[in-house]
């Protein structure tokens, strides 16, 4: 008995270990980009930005149902030279630009010159899924 009672909290433990490791961790074909905006464009502003992704979802920050665990918020990234620490939540301010309501596009007014932009996902309090969708940084110069 006592034999059956340990393989069985071994393989329970197992069991949340499995759930804990998959939760807010995308699949591996999972992306985030930019739609209609490549590296190195010229553009005017003021500049609407499209979010793209695939194969995970979108939903506003703060959400506490099961979606949470499939689907995130985007956050662009402005002018950054580094990434931020991606072991905690993303900073709010000029350059961590947040869309908690769950937006695929905003419209930014940006000086003229380059600038970079990157997507990076959000979960429910801010922080990058494990492993994080980031898409690939691109440099524009704003006219």
């Amino acid at each position: 008995m006592h034999k059956t009672l340990v393989r069985i909290t071994f393989i329970l433990c197992l069991s949340v270990f499995a759930v804990s490791v998959t939760a807010h961790t995308p699949p591996e074909d999972a992306r985030v980009f930019f739609i209609g905006l490549t590296d190195g464009a010229v553009v005017s502003t003021p500049l609407k930005v499209k979010f793209g992704i695939e194969k995970f979802g979108i939903i506003p920050a703060g959400t506490k149902d099961k979606r949470r665990h499939t689907a995130g918020h985007h956050h662009l990234l402005l002018d950054l030279k580094q990434l931020p620490d991606l072991d905690q939540p993303i900073p709010r301010d000029d350059h961590h630009i947040h869309f908690d309501r769950g937006e695929t596009e905003a419209v930014l007014d940006l000086s003229p010159g380059k600038h970079t932009l990157q997507l990076l996902l959000g979960d429910e309090t801010h922080e990058p899924h494990d492993p994080p969708l980031i898409s690939e940084k691109i440099t524009i110069t704003v006219e």
